[in-house]
């Protein structure tokens, strides 16, 4: 009987570690050059696919993206990287000229930021 706790316990508690690493999740807020919905989708679709990436939120007006990531598997040089890959600038650091070419116009640097 007292085997059969012991496992009980142990078991319980692996499962609430498991829920714990949730709150290791650490947030970004990066400027970007986004300007219109269309870079909304495009971005957080990107970042999606992204290793360590829990869930990004661009606000359009600001042009701020904010990430949610866990930092055992992904930093914040690695997510400004894959936002340059998809085409925009992350903070200092600007686009990839190849991805920002493919981009649609309406997303371009040149324009102003719409949210229609």
């Amino acid at each position: 009987m007292k085997k059969a706790a012991v496992i009980i316990a142990l078991f319980i508690s692996s499962i609430s570690l498991g829920f714990a690493q949730d709150s290791k999740m650490e947030e970004v807020k990066i400027k970007t050059s986004s300007v219109c919905k269309m870079c909304k989708n495009t971005l957080e679709k990107s970042l999606s696919f992204e290793k360590g990436i829990k869930n990004s939120n661009l606000d359009v007006p600001s042009q701020v993206i904010t990430v949610s990531y866990n930092p055992k598997k992904t930093d914040i040089n690695k997510i400004k990287k894959a936002i340059n890959e998809t085409g925009y600038d992350a903070d200092e650091l600007p686009a990839d000229q190849k991805a920002y070419n493919k981009l649609e116009d309406c997303c371009k640097k040149d324009k102003p930021v719409h949210v229609d």
